[in-house]
């Protein structure tokens, strides 16, 4: 990453999707454009020495990783934040790597059929848990249940990705 132009383009390209992020994450303008421009700072400041593969990735997980380092002298339920990451991530496949969304899906196909039914229902249709019991005809427990062991096998299937969730 040598140059100032690629640093540039670098913030050019990503400054307003990785502020959308931070908001979305924090629900605080002021913080989530704070996150973004220390994340640019610290690239800025260690462009002649970092050597990034997927800029996208890395800057996304740098971003988490500023926001979990501001509120963690908060005491900040962090499950939160992961939770807004995750749905993130499930709402913006296209600009997630391709063989992340691959994976993604191949996953989700390994899922047991009700499982998949109601964490898609739960994260692509937007429906609350209530609305997701009462259409299914299941306990609320049962489907906090189901979306939790969702997400956890999705977890352990996507280890290899673990950098995007660090």
């Amino acid at each position: 990453m040598g140059y100032s132009f690629d640093f540039e383009k670098i913030y050019n390209d990503y400054w307003e999707k990785l502020t959308a992020f931070s908001l979305k994450m924090t629900q605080d303008e002021q913080l989530a454009q704070n996150v973004v421009q220390d994340v640019f700072i610290d690239l800025w400041e260690r462009k002649e020495h970092v050597n990034i593969a997927a800029v996208e990735s890395y800057l996304f997980r740098a971003v988490k990783n500023q926001i979990f380092k501001s509120y963690r002298n908060e005491k900040f339920d962090k499950t939160i934040l992961e939770d807004k990451f995750e749905n993130y991530l499930i709402e913006n496949l296209s600009t997630v790597e391709s063989d992340l969304t691959d994976k993604i899906y191949a996953l989700l196909d390994t899922l047991p059929e009700k499982r998949k039914e109601i964490l898609l229902m739960n994260k692509l249709q937007d429906m609350n848990i209530d609305q997701i019991a009462s259409e299914l005809d299941l306990s609320k427990q049962t489907v906090k249940n189901q979306i939790s062991s969702a997400l956890k096998q999705l977890r352990h299937g996507l280890k290899e990705f673990t950098f995007l969730f660090m």
